[in-house]
C-alpha cells in the first residue's frame, strides 16, 4: 500500500493532498423511554408520504439498525509495540493475513484479513492484547420520511446566513459570522466523506483519502455539507459557517454511498491522531449499532492528544447509548432540533421536512449521554460541485457544535478538551427558556448550542 503527499511527508494507508491557502489570524475573534411526541409525528408523516412518497436520491445514506460484521475482516490490537508496522507485516508472513491498515498513534495494532483457520492463532499471538470484528459505519443523514433536496445542487451567489447558523447565534460571536470577513485561526478535520477540496466556500488545508474509499475527494456530499456549517467562508456570496474559514482536513473514511468500515474510521482517527499538534476539532456525523473497544481507545488516546470530538447522536429515534461513537464518554454528542426561521418562537412554517418549529427532532436520538442540542432540520450548507444544498440529521447538528469548538478555542488556544465541553455547556440556552426548545420529553434536558459569547 503506498501513500503520498504533495509535500512529501508519508503516512500510511492515506493519501493526502495539501492546498495552498494561507493561514490567516482570526480578525475576530441519559437511558430512556421512546420518545412521546414522536408518535404523533409518525402519524403525521404517515399521511404526508402517502400524499407526496419519499423523496429518492442516488446517495444511500441512513442509521444502521443492526451491527453489520464484515466477513473476515478484524482489527487487531497489540499490547506494547516499538514499530506496529512492522511487527503487522511479521504477523502477516507468519499468519497469512493481508493487512489493510496499520495504526501507530491512536492505538497501536492493525486492520486485516484473517483468513478462518488462521483466527485462534492471531488470538493467541503474545503480541496481541485483543482481536474485534470489522464493521461497517455510516453516515448518518436522510432520516426516514424526510422530503429534501438531496439530489439536486443549486448555486448560490449572494451570501445568506443559514437558519441554524443564526438559530444558535452565531452572527453575534466573536467572529460576526456573516458581516462579510474574518477567519477563525482554528483547525477541523471532517472525518466523513470527504470534502469538495474546490469548493470556493471552503478553506480546504489538506485532504487525506483513506484506501479503498476512491477518489481522494467527495463523491457523496455528505462531508461537504457538514464542513459548510462548522466553516464555510465568510465572503458575501453561498453560505457562511459557524467558524468561518477555519482550516478544513478532510478526512475520508466513507465511500460514495456514505458508507465505509470501522478499520478506516480508526485509521483516521489515527491521522488526525497524528496531527494533533495542529488539528483542534474533529467532526464525526457517523456511526454504528454497538461498541468497539478499538475505537473507544483510539477516541480516548486522540483526546488525550487535545483533539475536541464531536459527534452526531443519530437518527433512529433511540437512546443513543446503542450507538458509537455518539456512546463515548470523552466526545460531545449532538442531538437535533427543528428551526425554519433561525429565530426561537415556534411559530415558523415548516419547509423541506414536515416538523414542528423549535421542537426536538422527531428522528434524533436521545438520551444522558447527550451533550448539547443543535440545528439538525432543513439545514443548507456547501455541496458537491460547488453547490449547495439543503438536508436533515443529526449530521448536520453536528457541525455547528464543531464550528463553536472552534470559536472558543480560537479566543482560548490552551484549552483542554473538557474546558471545551464545559465552556458550550456553560453557554448554552436553557430548554425551558424563551429562546429554546420544546418536547424533549427524555428527562435529560440538553442544553441548545448558544455561540453569542464565544
Amino acid at each position: 500500500m503506498h501513500i503520498f503527499e504533495k509535500n512529501h511527508v508519508t503516512f500510511p494507508a492515506w493519501s493526502i493532498v495539501r492546498y495552498s491557502i494561507v493561514r490567516v489570524k482570526s480578525l475576530n475573534c441519559k437511558q430512556s423511554t421512546l420518545k412521546g411526541h414522536l408518535i404523533k409525528k409518525i402519524i403525521l408523516m404517515v399521511g404526508i408520504i402517502a400524499v407526496l412518497g419519499v423523496a429518492t436520491s442516488p446517495i444511500v445514506l441512513s442509521s444502521p439498525t443492526y451491527a453489520q460484521n464484515i466477513p473476515s475482516r478484524y482489527i487487531i490490537v497489540f499490547n506494547d509495540v516499538d514499530e506496529p508496522r512492522a511487527v503487522a507485516n511479521e504477523m502477516a508472513s507468519e499468519h497469512g493475513l493481508s493487512v489493510i491498515h496499520v495504526y501507530k498513534y491512536a492505538l497501536k495494532g492493525f486492520n486485516a484479513i484473517i483468513p478462518n483457520v488462521k483466527l485462534d492463532q492471531v488470538k493467541n499471538d503474545p503480541r496481541v492484547s485483543y482481536v474485534e470484528k470489522d464493521q461497517k459505519v455510516f453516515a448518518f443523514d436522510k432520516p426516514p420520511h424526510s422530503h429534501s433536496t438531496d439530489s439536486d445542487s443549486v448555486q448560490s451567489s449572494l451570501q445568506v446566513i443559514p437558519t441554524g447558523v443564526e438559530r444558535i447565534n452565531a452572527d453575534l460571536s466573536s467572529t460576526e459570522a456573516g458581516n462579510g470577513s474574518g477567519i477563525v485561526d482554528v483547525d477541523i478535520a471532517i472525518i466523513d466523506t470527504g470534502l469538495d477540496t474546490k469548493h470556493p466556500d471552503l478553506n480546504v488545508y489538506k485532504h487525506a483519502r483513506c484506501t479503498g474509499t476512491g477518489p481522494n475527494k467527495d463523491q457523496n456530499g455528505h462531508g461537504t455539507h457538514v464542513a459548510g456549517t462548522a466553516a464555510a467562508l465568510d465572503n458575501e456570496e453561498g453560505v457562511v459557517g459557524v467558524a468561518p474559514g477555519a482550516r478544513l482536513w478532510g478526512v475520508k473514511v466513507l465511500d460514495a454511498t456514505g458508507s465505509g468500515t470501522l478499520g478506516c474510521v480508526i485509521a483516521g482517527i489515527d491521522y488526525v491522531t497524528s496531527h494533533a499538534a495542529e488539528i483542534e476539532v474533529a467532526n464525526m456525523s457517523l456511526g454504528f449499532r454497538g461498541t468497539s473497544t478499538a475505537l473507544d481507545e483510539a477516541i480516548k488516546t486522540s483526546v488525550a492528544a487535545g483533539v475536541v470530538y464531536v459527534v452526531a447522536a443519530g437518527n433512529s429515534a433511540e437512546d443513543a447509548v446503542a450507538f458509537s461513537p455518539a456512546n463515548h464518554p470523552d466526545v460531545i454528542t449532538v442531538s437535533a432540533i427543528a428551526d425554519f426561521n433561525g429565530q426561537p418562537g415556534g411559530s415558523a412554517q415548516s419547509t423541506c421536512l414536515n416538523e414542528i418549529d423549535d421542537t426536538f427532532a422527531y428522528f434524533s436520538n436521545f438520551g444522558d449521554l447527550i451533550e448539547l442540542a443543535a440545528p439538525g432540520v432543513c439545514i443548507y450548507s456547501t455541496w458537491l460541485n460547488g453547490g449547495y444544498n439543503t438536508i436533515s440529521g443529526t449530521s448536520m447538528s453536528s457541525p455547528h457544535v464543531a464550528g463553536a469548538a472552534a470559536l472558543y478555542i480560537a479566543n482560548n488556544p490552551n484549552a483542554l478538551p473538557v474546558d471545551v465541553l464545559n465552556a458550550l455547556i456553560a453557554a448554552g440556552t436553557p430548554q425551558d427558556d424563551p429562546d429554546g426548545f420544546t418536547e424533549d420529553t427524555d428527562g435529560y434536558p440538553e442544553q441548545l448550542l448558544n455561540t453569542e459569547t464565544l
